[in-house]
Formats: C-alpha cells, structure tokens, sequence
C-alpha cells in the first residue's frame, strides 16, 4: 500500500490478505522509484488511490508496474454494483463518500505525484481497502467475478498510463503531407484552406448566397429552404437524401472542416511531439465500462490521417480487432448454444444465413443489432422475430435486461458492473398503479423515457461484457508481451493504441509474429476467463504493418 507523501516522505503499509499491517516504512519521495523496482522482484499488488497520481512519475523513472488495485476505479464499481449493495457501500460514512469525487489527474506534465494540494492527500486508502475487501467478502456468488472484475480494471489502469507514457508512433511530415493533398496549402490564421474555399463557392453559387457561412448550422438551414429544400437540420445524413447542385460540395466542404477542426494542423502542433501522439486516457469513462478519452480525440482516428502511424525503423504495428464483439459476447452471456455454433465460425453473420435463420447477411446483421440495441423498426425490427425463434435464449436475455430497465431496476454485466440508474425525469408521470380503475395512466412522455430506458439496460449487459472481455484480453496481452522481448517498456513489444476491441502493438519486426500469437492466446485466455469451458470462440483479424492505414 502506498499512501500520499508527508513532508517529502511516502509510507509504504505492507498488509496481509487479511488486511491487517505487516509492516511500515517511509522513503523519500526521490527514492521511490527505486524502492518499487526492487521490490517487484517479488510481484507484490501494489495499492494505491489512484494509477494517475503514481504510476506515470514510475514509468519516467523506467520502472513498470505488474499489478496494482486501483482504489479510486475499484470504488466507482462497487458503489454502483448490485451485488453488494452500491449505495450502502458507498454511504458508509463521510470519510468513504468522499472517494465518490475523486477524479483522475492529468498525466502532462508527469510530475503530478506530489502536487501541494491534491484531494488524494485527505482520503484513507487503507480503509478503503478494507472496506471493498469485505464488500466482496459479502457479495456471495458475485463474489468471484467481482474479483476478476476490479483486477481487470486496475490492470487497465496500468495499461491507459502505459499508452501515453509510449505513444502512437506518428508521422507529423507525413500528417502535414496528408492535409496539403486534401485541402491545400496550410492557410493564414483565420482563413480556410484552397479546396475549401473552393467547394464553398460552387455551394454559394448553387444556392445563389454570395455571402453564405457553411460553418453556422441555422444559417445553413435557412439558406437551404430559401432555396426550396426541406430540410430540418444540416446534418449530412439528411443532406445526403437531397438532389441539388449544392449538395455535393457542401457535403464535401463538411467532411473536409470535421477533419481540420479534429485533426488539422492545430491538433497535430498540440499532440504530437517526438514522433508521438500521447493521447489521455480514460478507463472506465463510459458507465459499460467502456473507455473514454481526455483531449486528443484517441479514440477517433479517422482513415484519413491513419497513414501518419507508422512504425519505427526496424519495427512494425502488429494491428488486432476482434470480429463481431457483442453478438459471440451475447452468446455467451445467454449461454445459447445455437449462437455460439454460428460464432465458430469467423463471419458469425454468415453463420447465421448458412444456419437457416435468416435469408442474408446482412438481415443477419441488422437482426442481431435489433436484438442488441432494442431497434423495432425497419430491417432490424422484421428480423427480430426470426432472431428470437433461432437463439432464445440470447434473446431472452436481453428482453429481460430491457424490461427490467422499464420497470426503474439496475442490471449488472457477467462480473458484477452495475448500470446507473434514471434520472428523476424517468419516472415523472408513471404511476405503478395505472391499470387500477381510477388510476391516471402514464402519459406518452414516460412511456417513451421507459421504453428508452429498456434500450440502455437491453444494450448495458452486452457492450458492458464486452469492455470486460476487452479489458482481460488488455491484461493477459499486456504481461505476455512483457516476456517477449528486454529493456524499458518501450525497448520490448508494447501496447501503444486501444480501441475498444481494437489494439495496436509496436514491436520489434523479428518479434512480429510471437506478437501475433500472444495476440491470439490473449484473447482466446480472455474467453476462458469470463466465459469458462462454454465452447465460445473469439477470432481476430491481425496485420503486421508498417503503417496503421495498411491494415485495412
């Protein structure tokens, strides 16, 4: 256990698995690193209250990390977690509720471990420890999963400081090349570049509006139905279904500003610095569990600037995603052994057709996203029968995930993550008592937010799996590749982008294809993991490139 530093001095607790102390030490704070390197010779689980307020000072010092319990993430979890009763645990006493607003800190600049003021500094981690140690004794059958639940959590801690600390290998000469192709020379501040002063004036011409902003949404719109176009909006998704002459520029002017204002010139002077893109990470930044980013836009690369990641000399990108995540997660969560047949195979829709249970693939794909994400309407809602009389069980999972989500009840993923609950606006309106003579029935609204709510929870179990089984696969990869090469982390195979079902390793190319199988094994470990002896597969596609835009 690390606690927050006393005048220059860390302490260190040593504890039992009983929680009860071994042992205390304090160092100073400019020995640390030393001290944490020699002892993970021993592979101890360091504790601490947060990852981003420790391990990026490590990681400067050249010293990695194995394990950690991350308590600031670990409390988050079990706050909302039904297995243990969230809110008791987390409203124990006022001590405990202020972890509830502890944030992560900024990793730039990395010397942020000994800040002078840092709420960190007036929170208990031992306590805390504790107090989630005897939650999880208490959570009976969620118990195991829980567990497995908060390690894969911290280890992805490790892994999101990891990421910044090593960088996406990126080309800025080769991202200033990309945007002169595509919109022309780099223009003054405040003018836009050649193509796109272009594409606006055959739009201006087209609607006969010399002096029209693309930029401003109302004025666009209004120009539009000046025009005679009966649009409500200026959403490209609605423009695409218009025949004008002024269409296609302006569709065009559109995609090319998106493209500037996330990844322009700007982004590539605030980002990339080294021959990197240090991007912030954000475990479980999304309520599924899923990760979220802090500036940066990491988790939106878009194709058009993919060809500036390229490796270094002598090295390569070995690029992995599992195919169709959430319908093999679903599988296996239902336990439906007819779906999970048709997940062996490495097309899992195609399965489906070659299975009977739909006409086409792509019936098969829009089905299986109905049955997912709760869509009743068009393809997906005339596949949704065909779906629940081919895997009922999956389907009955998350039919009930949904109808436990309209009745104002919180559903859990396999290890035990909660969903939130709704909002107070929720419920306005919808009386339990509304099919009693006399009651007032629920107005259209409620239903509406009910229905809308059944949707979350229906999708909540499946993509929340899923970022579990991403997060085991994160954990068992990151070690593994650990093992294969020597050095700093950086000198050895590593982790330098993760997108939800997606990573990208920088590797040594003599070690490209020790890379790939870890990849595999990772994954297939991951299934293991979650899933046990159910027969559940999970394929990967995998490239080794030099270039992330090769991948395909």
């Amino acid at each position: 256990m690390l606690e927050r530093p006393v005048e220059g001095r860390v302490r260190l607790v040593d504890l039992d698995d009983d929680g009860a102390e071994r042992g205390v030490a304090e160092v100073a704070r400019v020995d640390l690193p030393r001290l944490v390197a020699e002892r993970e010779r021993e592979h101890p689980r360091w504790v601490w209250d947060d990852t981003t307020r420790w391990y990026p000072d490590l990681l400067a010092h050249g010293v990695r990390v194995r394990r950690c319990t991350d308590l600031r993430l670990c409390h988050a979890i079990l706050r909302r977690s039904p297995a243990v009763g969230g809110e008791a645990f987390a409203a124990a006493d006022a001590r405990a509720r202020e972890w509830d607003g502890l944030a992560p800190v900024d990793p730039s600049p990395v010397a942020t471990l000994f800040d002078d003021v840092d709420p960190g500094d007036a929170l208990d981690p031992v306590a805390e420890w504790r107090r989630q140690r005897e939650a999880i004794d208490h959570a009976g059958d969620a118990a195991g999963g829980l567990a497995l639940l908060l390690a894969a959590e911290s280890s992805g801690a490790l892994v999101a400081v990891e990421l910044t600390h090593a960088g996406l290998p990126w080309r800025a000469d080769v991202h200033d090349r990309l945007l002169v192709d595509l919109v022309g020379p780099r223009p003054s501040a405040g003018a836009r570049p050649a193509r796109l002063e272009r594409l606006l004036a055959q739009a201006r011409a087209a609607l006969d509006a010399p002096d029209l902003n693309p930029d401003s949404p109302p004025e666009l719109v209004r120009r539009l139905r000046r025009a005679g176009l009966p649009v409500a909006s200026s959403r490209s998704h609605e423009l695409e279904r218009i025949e004008h002459p002024a269409i296609p520029p302006l569709l065009e002017y559109k995609k090319l500003a998106r493209l500037l204002a996330a990844n322009g010139w700007n982004w590539l002077e605030e980002w990339v610095h080294g021959g990197r893109f240090r991007p912030v990470y954000v475990p479980g930044g999304v309520v599924t569990g899923r990760w979220a980013s802090n500036g940066g836009g990491a988790l939106q690369l878009p194709a058009q600037v993919r060809p500036a990641v390229v490796a270094d000399p002598g090295r390569v990108l070995v690029v992995a995603d599992a195919a169709q995540l959430e319908p093999r997660v679903l599988a296996g969560l239902a336990h439906d052994t007819a779906m999970a047949r048709a997940a062996r195979s490495r097309d899992l829709y195609q399965a489906m057709v070659d299975s009977g249970a739909v006409p086409t693939r792509e019936q098969a794909k829009y089905g299986m996203l109905g049955a997912i994400y709760g869509g009743t309407r068009g393809e997906s809602g005339r596949m949704l029968p065909r779906i629940a009389r081919a895997y009922p069980r999956a389907f009955e999972l998350v039919e009930q995930a949904a109808r436990a989500g309209e009745r104002g009840e919180r559903v859990r993923t396999l290890l035990g993550r909660g969903s939130p609950q709704p909002g107070a606006g929720w419920a306005a309106g919808v009386d339990e008592r509304s099919d009693e003579e006399g009651a007032d029935a629920p107005d259209e609204s409620a239903r509406g937010d009910r229905r809308a709510w059944g949707r979350f929870t229906r999708n909540f179990v499946v993509q929340g799996t899923a970022a579990e089984w991403a997060l085991s696969w994160l954990a068992t990869l990151r070690n593994r590749l650990w093992e294969l090469g020597d050095g700093d982390l950086v000198d050895r195979p590593h982790l330098v982008f993760f997108l939800h079902d997606e990573v990208v390793v920088h590797t040594p190319a003599e070690l490209a294809d020790a890379v790939a199988d870890a990849v595999r094994a990772s994954a297939a470990e991951a299934g293991r993991l979650l899933f046990g002896d159910f027969p559940l597969d999970f394929p990967l596609d995998v490239a080794v490139v030099t270039s992330y835009a090769d991948a395909g």
